[in-house]
């Protein structure tokens, strides 16, 4: 028997979900929540083999929860769910440690054979996912500007970028004009925003 973890917000969307699921008689929802920041607390206290987390959680989204969950309790894998719009999420989730994504529509027994690949070791990608995050336009950076960028995410000064990335201030200064200019942004923190949501960094 599959333990799982159902982490969705919706209360009459999560009882759905786990009814349909005991109805597999390989899976056992053993724990439900509906806040991104009770998945761990949730997990810990009830070991589930797979938590299924929806990417939009209120207290804390999906894509973090997974990273902390999966920090607090390797063994046990994470099937994400999403909406059809949001594919730029894929590279995140996966960053974060989730072995599994899947639109959270997808029939149920859609959902229970994800579960069941991703509890075998599996990672499992929605077909419709993969094909529109492979179709999707890589972007325009470059990769030196994609790894300028990078380094603003993470808090980096201009002089801070230019030393590690062993350019001059003023070549820096250059790349960040430009990414503003090819990603459509205000400043520096809206082009690292946007890039970051569309999955160029």
């Amino acid at each position: 028997m599959i333990r799982v973890l159902l982490a969705e917000d919706h209360g009459v969307v999560r009882g759905t979900r786990a009814a349909l699921l005991s109805l597999t008689g390989t899976i056992e929802v053993v724990a439900e929540t509906g806040r991104g920041d009770r998945v761990v607390g949730r997990a810990l206290e009830f070991r589930p083999d797979v938590a299924v987390v929806d990417i939009e959680l209120p207290g804390l989204d999906g894509i973090a929860a997974t990273a902390l969950l999966r920090e607090a309790l390797p063994e046990c894998r994470v099937l994400i769910l999403t909406g059809a719009a949001q594919t730029g999420h894929l590279r995140r989730a996966l960053d974060a440690g989730a072995t599994g994504f899947l639109l959270k529509d997808a029939p149920a027994e859609r959902l229970a054979e994800s579960i069941r690949r991703v509890a075998a070791g599996e990672r499992f990608i929605d077909p419709a996912l993969a094909a529109a995050e492979t179709g999707r336009r890589a972007g325009p950076l470059t990769e030196r500007e994609r790894a300028v960028l990078a380094a603003l995410g993470r808090g980096a000064s201009t002089g801070e970028v230019a030393a590690e990335l062993c350019l001059s201030a003023a070549t820096v200064r250059d790349y960040i004009s430009g990414v503003i200019v090819k990603t459509r942004a205000r400043d520096r923190a809206d082009a690292v925003r946007i890039a970051s949501e569309l999955g160029w960094i």
